[in-house]
Formats: C-alpha cells, structure tokens, sequence
C-alpha cells in the first residue's frame, strides 16, 4: 500500500492511497465467498453457485461494496497508525474499481490542530470580594414565605380589588365570532400581576362577583395570532370568585413547620449557608470562564469549520428550544441567530480544543469506573427517565461524550485549583440625580 499525505492546512489533510492489484483480488474473492454462502439462487445447491452465476446478478452490487471495504479498511488503518484526530466526514475521490488492477483513491478531511499550549498553570485572575448581606438573607427568607401563601375566598367584599386572585369564566368573540383559545372557566389569574393583557387586566379591577361584564381588548397588528391580529377582541366575563393570598408569619413556629430549624435564627442561619454556597459555586464558575478566556486569547489557532458547524447549530436548536411558547414576533431567523451564535460556537471550540490538550498533558483522564458512577447518578436523579436514560449511555458514542465532558470539567477544576486569584472590591455603586444605583 503507497500513501501520500500532505497537509492543505493547520487542519485539513489529503491523503492519497494506492492498492496492488492483489490486495484488490483479495477482497473481490472475500466479498464473493460471503456472498455465495448467504445467498439462495434456484438450480444450484446452498453455497455452490459458480463465481460467474453470482457476478452475472450481483455484479454491480458486489463491485460496490469492495469499493466500500477497500477504502474503509485502508483509510482507517492509516488514520489510526498516523495517529490523525478525524473531525469530518472524508470526501472520498476514487479512480474505477476493476478486478485485478490497482486500486487509489484520495480522501479529504479535518483534524483537530496541533496545539502548543503554554503557560497554563498559574493564570492570574480576578475575584471581586463578595459577602451575603442581611438584605439577602431576609430576600430569600421573604421568597419562602411566598411559597407557603394560601388562598381564601374573600368574604367582606364582592367588588374585586388590585392583588386579588380571582376565578372567571369568559368567552371571546371578533366581530360576532368565537376565536380559537378565547374560551375559559373557572380561570384563576392574579389581577395587576401581568398575567393578561394590560386592557384586560386593569377592566377585572372594579368587577363584581357574579356580574357579567364585557372587556374590550385591542389587538396589534403585529400580534402572532393572526385571528386577533389588527382586532378588537370582545370578552364576556364573569367573577365566579374572589380570593386573596393569606402569608404565614415569619416566626420560629414558621422555622419548625417549613424550614426544619428550631427557631428564626437557625432557619436564617442555614439560608445564610445556602447563599454563600451558591454565591461560592457562581463566582467558581466565573473565574474558570476567565481562565478559559485568557487561553484562548494567548493561544491563536483557527478551529475546524467542521466543529464550529456542527456547534452553530447545536447552539441554534438550543436557543430555538429556548422561545417556544414565547412571543414568536421577537424570535430571530435562523440567519440572524447564526450571525449571533456563530462567534460563540467559535470560542467553545477553541476552549474545547485548548482544555483537551492540556488534559492530554496532564494525564488527565476518566476511569469507565467514575464515568459508570456519574451515569448512575444521572439514572437516579432522573427517576422515571432514568431507565431511558441508562440506555441512552448504553452506545458507546454517547458514553465518550459523557467521558470528554467529565475530563474537561475535571481540567478546569485543575487550572482553578493552580490559579493566582486575586481578590479585589466589588466596583463603587454610583447615584445618578435621581438617586438610582448604577
């Protein structure tokens, strides 16, 4: 076998292979030994039927699959003895297959770069000083409370007031006709809480229990809903109840019933704890991004098109995903989200390509025993999916994805552990005229 490999770029490489006629032979007499022993032609017995009857038939289909075999076999073999990282599917350029004549193809494709990386261990980077405040803590005590509200029918009252939570029937016609979406009962909504449209919302304020009511409702006409886009929607409405949210006293029984504390203190203490281990795992998080950063801005390489690709659009279907439901007249084109997400494709890949050389380095590597115990806890976590779960990392493929996540996330971890931090205040709050922070 005859091999030729030029380099076309920093990542992209031609290799051209030339066969001996007998190589070829070989794998024509392979293919039709296999073939004659899984096929059934009539006139001739299991496993007899001539060289000749078999190329007469599948002759076209046989020639086919040697082309196939031949550049698989031999591609592959020199990929893994030059010790290539393949990232694209090659583009295969092959001359005419003939039995008992040499065989060459030439295959194009990308590899990951040859990094140099340097001056890794030891990035200076910054942490701004940070601390939980009283404030915070009483901020996220009040988020409990809100989580432990009731309500209870009002009961003085039949006149609905800003901050009710009332329960409606209504029904929405355009010009005479019910529209798709506009019928509802028993609908609990927050009155002055943004969940309707404002001429809705601000026309429940002053309804009377039990009353109907008409609401006009204008619509723009650029509303995603074309039955209602340009329109003017007439609601028929009608109060069926009125509740309001009813809090729990923040107390030491509050601290027992839905904190697990003996007192106030000690519920205030562990919410404490929460938020400096929250505040703790953020600014973790921060400081590996600008270790990521300064590697990639002291390191200039250009990453294969290949794998910006196919990270555009991983970024693209994460970000489609991520509006569904929403309001479709802001959603970007797949044009202009590309635009968007392209650059930041870019930078993950360099990031992706920098840390795994240096995990290369370093020896940094993922036993199958820590890799099965991360899939075990995944299962376990994700209850019902779990089984789901488990036989999607049951595919090799999926399980080296999982495997080059943890080494990467394992890399970080130890750049951050071998990082100079630097702490520093957190930049003076200024006060414009008006007395707002900036």
């Amino acid at each position: 076998m005859k091999i030729d490999l030029h380099e076309l770029s920093a990542v992209q490489r031609k290799i051209r292979i030339e066969l001996p006629a007998d190589k070829v032979a070989s794998e024509f007499s392979r293919v039709y030994q296999d073939l004659g022993r899984r096929v059934r032609i009539k006139g001739f017995r299991a496993g007899k039927a001539p060289r000749s009857v078999l190329q007469g038939i599948y002759g076209d289909e046989i020639k086919g699959q040697v082309r196939s075999q031949l550049v698989e076999h031999s591609l592959g073999e020199v990929i893994k003895e030059r010790r290539l990282q393949i990232v694209s599917r090659p583009e295969i350029d092959a001359t005419e297959l003939e039995e008992g004549r040499e065989f060459s193809f030439s295959a194009i494709f990308e590899v990951k770069p040859e990094i140099d990386v340097k001056d890794y261990v030891g990035v200076e980077v910054e942490k701004i000083r940070l601390s939980v405040t009283d404030e915070q803590v009483d901020e996220a005590l009040e988020r409990l409370q809100q989580s432990h509200a009731r309500l209870e029918p009002v009961t003085d009252r039949n006149i609905v007031e800003p901050g009710d939570f009332v329960s409606l029937d209504f029904v929405g016609s355009v010009e005479g006709k019910p529209f798709s979406g506009g019928k509802g009962e028993n609908y609990l909504i927050e009155v002055g809480a943004g969940q309707a449209l404002p001429q809705f919302d601000e026309s429940l304020v002053k309804a009377k229990q039990g009353e109907q009511k008409s609401i006009d409702v204008g619509y723009s006409g650029d509303y995603p809903n074309r039955e209602l886009a340009g329109k003017v929607a007439e609601f028929s409405v009608v109060v069926r109840e009125i509740k309001q949210k009813i809090l729990p006293t923040i107390d030491d029984e509050f601290a027992k019933d839905h904190g697990e504390c003996s007192s106030l203190t000690d519920l205030k203490s562990v919410i404490r704890k929460r938020l400096e281990a929250e505040l703790q795992q953020i600014q973790q998080e921060e400081l590996k991004e600008k270790i990521l950063n300064h590697l990639i801005e002291s390191h200039s390489f250009t990453p294969p098109s290949t794998m910006v690709e196919r990270q555009t659009r991983y970024l693209i279907e994460r970000n489609s995903s991520s509006v569904a439901g929403d309001d479709f007249k802001s959603a970007p084109t797949m044009e202009e989200s590309r635009k968007a997400l392209e650059g930041r494709a870019i930078r993950q890949v360099q990031a992706t390509l920098l840390v795994e050389r240096i995990s290369q380095l370093e020896k940094i590597e993922v036993e199958d025993s820590e890799l099965q115990e991360r899939i075990d806890t995944m299962a376990r976590a994700a209850g019902e999916r779990g089984k789901t779960l488990r036989e999607v990392y049951s595919r090799s493929e999926a399980r080296e994805e999982l495997r080059a996540q943890m080494a990467f996330e394992r890399t970080l971890n130890f750049l951050l552990e071998r990082a100079t931090i630097k702490e520093v205040d957190p930049p003076a709050t200024k006060v414009d005229d008006e007395g707002k922070k900036s």
